[in-house]
């Protein structure tokens, strides 16, 4: 179920990578987009642990079944399947759009030896900036423009937000808080459920058993909120999979989610 990286080591999302330069994209400017098309076969997305409440009101948050389990944002239970996106990529109700697909296409990357320094970048592929890009105009007298500041301003908010889930997720670990999920959903009619697995989600009788210290430390620094937006998102499942079943997109029993 879960998404894991691009067989091109990018992320989620981006086809190609390249820096955004003063010189090469001197003219250059951001379009307006009528829909994000870009989404229409992604059903997970990486969500950061400043946006779990938002998030948590429409979309199950579940953990990449990975070594670094990401939190990500369920918009469909099977691969290529997104429940929320008409055929022109527009939502089809109106919902919170996570940090991660609003950057888009941009992003902060380590383009050099050295881990501290990033750039911004961004993917040439997504049809979003170009030379006849009139949204935003990148440079002025080649320096950035204040919306390529606003621009960079947001990925590096994400990328702080992104270490901060990265915390989250280790102090899970830790503790051993993080288990193999599994979501068992019986269709009216059907004579065996469906059965979705391939995430990892908080195993809740740790989580009861956790030594009352340990619960108010989580408690004062924020943890166990991010904890019960997790949970409570789980229901979630449920509501994804009568729309994947109303769209007839629902697979049959046996094939793996």
């Amino acid at each position: 179920m879960a998404s894991v990286p691009q067989a091109t080591g990018l992320p989620i999302l981006y086809n190609d990578l390249v820096p955004l330069s003063s010189e090469q994209h001197a003219t250059w400017g951001t379009k307006a987009l009528s829909g994000a098309t870009f989404l229409k076969n992604v059903h997970a997305v990486p969500v950061i642990v400043d946006e779990f409440v938002q998030v948590q009101r429409t979309f199950p948050i579940i953990f990449a079944d990975a070594e670094n389990p990401v939190p990500l944002a369920l918009m469909g239970l099977n691969e290529g399947v997104n429940v929320f996106l008409d055929e022109e990529g527009k939502f089809t109700q109106p919902v919170y759009v996570p940090a991660y697909i609003r950057r888009y296409p941009f992003m902060l990357a380590q383009l050099g030896p050295n881990q501290e320094e990033l750039s911004l970048c961004f993917d040439p592929t997504s049809g979003a900036v170009g030379p006849d890009g009139d949204a935003v105009k990148l440079f002025e007298n080649g320096q950035p423009t204040q919306g390529t500041r606003d621009i960079l301003n947001f990925c590096e908010s994400f990328e702080q937000g992104a270490q901060r889930t990265g915390g989250f997720v280790k102090e899970l670990q830790d503790l051993d808080l993080l288990m193999d999920g599994e979501v068992s959903i019986q269709a009216e009619g059907a004579a065996q459920p469906h059965i979705y697995r391939g995430f990892k989600m908080v195993n809740e009788e740790k989580l009861r058993d956790l030594r009352g210290d340990q619960l108010r430390k989580m408690t004062q620094n924020g943890m166990l909120t991010l904890i019960m937006a997790h949970l409570f998102s789980l229901d979630l499942m449920r509501d994804v999979y009568g729309r994947q079943a109303a769209q007839g997109k629902v697979p049959p029993v046996g094939v793996a989610a």
